[in-house]
């Protein structure tokens, strides 16, 4: 493979754009969940940032109600692979998915009316790096 040496404008506005609305590109884990009642879907929210995975998660939630799930698996990593080590600015724990998540699904009235339980997930489901959420039956 060759490497363009410099872009034009064009090109980058186009790979901006796809950026964007990767429209060919297949979420791997929809396209494995299995729509039914009393199910469990689960996510893994690795790659997002803190804003990008409260969107996601936010809409996930919506999802799973409206699917009626039980519960929502969301698979957050240890953050050991975080770069706020580095930054004496940054707390190194506040950063991570695993404690921003919650905070964000309690902190959201419009989210928490359908959680009965925010809780760390069991060892054989990803122990410290993923967050079991089960939903009220309406």
């Amino acid at each position: 493979m060759i490497k363009k040496k410099d872009l034009s404008q064009d090109d980058k506005k186009v790979w901006e754009d796809y950026i964007k609305n990767p429209s060919d590109i297949y979420d791997k884990d929809r396209k494995n969940q299995k729509i039914a009642k009393n199910e469990r879907f689960k996510f893994d929210l690795h790659g997002y940032s803190l804003d990008g995975a409260n969107k996601k998660v936010r809409e996930i939630i919506f999802f799973c109600i409206e699917n009626k799930f039980k519960e929502l698996l969301l698979i957050t990593g240890k953050g050991m692979h975080s770069t706020n080590d580095n930054d004496t600015y940054i707390s190194k724990d506040f950063g991570k998915l695993k404690f921003s998540v919650p905070e964000f699904i309690r902190s959201d009235l419009e989210l928490y009316k359908f959680i009965i339980s925010i809780n760390k997930a069991d060892v054989k489901d990803g122990g410290e790096g993923a967050i079991l959420i089960k939903f009220k039956n309406l």
